[in-house]
């Protein structure tokens, strides 16, 4: 394995750990499928910066940003939920997406690949996936009480507003990190699926998260071996290996 391709692997690694910490307080969130839906807002952004010639992760954080924006504004305006809103959002970027990325790039832009990195690239996304990792664990009882009680998150003294907001960007971030080799179609798999697995054998919000990250950890380093030695294509065999184990986690007797 080349060094390049080392990085890859290892930025991938960094974004499966932020994804499945971020997947935890997505599920808590009931914001799991609308997570999904929101990768998809990347498409216009990875369209245009392939029709320009231009670095795809760039137009992705454009896109996505935006679109984090948007839901927080309408969310402030109007009563409707945050699933109705990004799957909104969702319909169009797709369409948008389908309209301006160019033919032969619309694999790679839905299903990612495992193309090697640069030791620039690696560091500037670890750099990335740690700012996620420490806003989660910073905010997380802040998190925590504004999903479950907003009224008392208030009277506490928690700008719940704000942290929606703060949330919405971490959450778009952990989208950007996978979908350099997962794609827009997979890369809200990782912070879904590893997330609901842990939530079978765990109780308790530490072993919630460690559980969820390991599960996204052990499916991204087994799924890079499995595509090596067999050919496949990298992110589908990662998505595909966290839904086995999601699907075995189902076999688990409840207590």
């Amino acid at each position: 394995m080349s060094p390049q391709e080392m990085y890859a692997l290892a930025l991938a690694l960094s974004a499966a750990f932020a994804a499945g910490l971020m997947g935890c307080f997505a599920l808590m969130k009931k914001m799991t499928l609308a997570g999904d839906v929101m990768s998809h807002i990347a498409l216009p952004g990875l369209g245009l910066a392939l029709l320009w010639n231009i670095q795809p992760v760039i137009g992705a954080i454009v896109s996505l940003g935006i679109g984090a924006v948007l839901i927080w504004k309408i969310e402030q305006k109007t009563d409707l939920p945050t699933e109705t809103t990004i799957g909104v959002m969702f319909s169009a970027a797709l369409a948008i997406g389908a309209l301006v990325t160019p033919s032969e790039d619309i694999i790679t832009a839905l299903f990612g690949g495992a193309n090697p990195v640069s030791l620039q690239t690696l560091l500037l996304y670890v750099a990335l996936s740690a700012l996620v990792v420490i806003f989660l664990w910073v905010e997380r009882n802040r998190l925590v009480l504004s999903l479950f009680n907003a009224d008392l998150a208030i009277v506490t003294g928690v700008n719940v507003s704000r942290l929606n907001l703060m949330y919405l960007i971490a959450f778009a971030s952990t989208l950007i990190l996978g979908l350099r080799f997962l794609g827009a179609l997979l890369v809200g798999a990782l912070i879904i699926v590893p997330a609901a697995v842990s939530r079978q054998f765990t109780h308790t919000l530490p072993n919630f998260l460690a559980g969820s990250a390991l599960v996204s950890l052990l499916s991204v380093s087994i799924g890079y071996a499995l595509a090596s030695a067999f050919g496949l294509q990298t992110g589908p065999t990662v998505i595909a290996l966290a839904a086995s184990v999601f699907f075995l986690s189902l076999f688990k007797k409840k207590k």
